[in-house]
């Protein structure tokens, strides 16, 4: 057993999708520790659910209007193009939806595989529950962003 207080989160940036699945494959194959509350299967199976849900339509309800408004105009650019803060508590309906309590890390890592394709080859996109309509570009940014903040807490092993 891993002692996680002798663990540290990773400094972590992507480019793009194909960067993260290259870390994600490296670090299931490496057998990686955590050192937050989820394993790596729970990491993986989030952000492919998220990205899923960009495409398929998120069953939780979104923001209201105004705060949807606010999160445009004064948050859109350093979301998309800033390194995400971890510490966000997801409304339980919203966790229901997009965190597993468990899943093996190999099951997890193909779904993820599964869900950058199709971003890669679907173009209907449906709108985030906190930022509203998003361009596939946009999109992909905030998945990006979100997958560093994610992936930093699986450690070097």
């Amino acid at each position: 057993m891993v002692d996680k207080t002798q663990l540290s989160r990773r400094r972590v940036q992507y480019t793009d999708l194909d960067d993260l699945l290259a870390d994600a494959e490296r670090l299931v194959d490496l057998q990686a520790p955590t050192t937050g509350n989820w394993s790596v299967g729970q990491i993986l199976e989030h952000l492919a659910l998220v990205m899923d849900k960009s495409i398929d339509g998120f069953e939780t309800p979104p923001l209201p209007w105004v705060v949807r408004l606010v999160f445009r105009i004064f948050l859109k650019k350093k979301i998309l193009n800033r390194p995400m803060q971890p510490g966000l508590k997801l409304p339980k309906r919203a966790e229901k939806e997009i965190v597993v309590d468990s899943i093996d890390e190999r099951k997890a890592l193909a779904h993820l595989k599964q869900s950058v394709q199709r971003l890669k080859t679907e173009t209907d996109r449906k709108p985030s529950p906190i930022l509203g309509r998003l361009s596939v570009d946009e999109w992909n940014r905030l998945h990006v962003r979100h997958a560093e903040m994610h992936m930093s807490f699986i450690a070097e092993p």
